[in-house]
């Protein structure tokens, strides 16, 4: 055999030392909390959208009830039981994490700490702002009083 074509023997192999596998194993250490908390952030902030992207529904179809039935239609939010209420015996609950923030018309409200949208036959409303936060995010439904317009878009949390 030419010097080129002999096999390896184990005494050609070179190990890790203890400070090169120690190494490895503390930077898969920092890999994995970082990958953990990124991925926990993002399933807050999956469950914060999802929350949002459901009243924006509710509230949009509350306003397609009220110009499909002639008659004016109300959405409720409730902060306080994290609730929703919508037409036609329609409800839901919002996760307990976020914290939930109304502003609108106080004529139309059902009690105190309660919040309502009404929405008219024309496709009008009264209006508001719903706002959910949780932690440094925050998304925010509008709607807008003269075309009942509703708009989702993410929005600064507040200190």
């Amino acid at each position: 055999m030419t010097p080129r074509h002999r096999p390896v023997g184990l005494h050609a192999l070179r190990g890790f030392s203890l400070v090169e596998v120690l190494l490895v194993v503390a930077l898969v250490a920092v890999v994995s909390l970082l990958a953990a908390g990124a991925v926990r952030g993002g399933f807050e902030g999956v469950a914060l959208r999802s929350a949002a992207k459901e009243v924006a529904a509710q509230l949009r179809y509350t306003r397609a009830r009220a110009i499909a039935t002639g008659q004016p239609q109300r959405f409720t939010i409730d902060p306080r039981a994290h609730a929703w209420t919508a037409p036609e015996g329609r409800h839901g609950e919002l996760p307990e994490q976020l914290g939930i923030e109304f502003i609108g018309a106080r004529e139309v409200q059902p009690r105190e700490g309660e919040g309502a949208i009404v929405f008219f036959p024309d496709g009008a409303s009264t209006g508001g702002r719903i706002r959910l936060v949780r932690r440094s995010a925050a998304w925010q439904v509008d709607v807008t009083w003269l075309t009942g317009e509703v708009r989702l878009r993410r929005a600064e949390a507040m200190p």
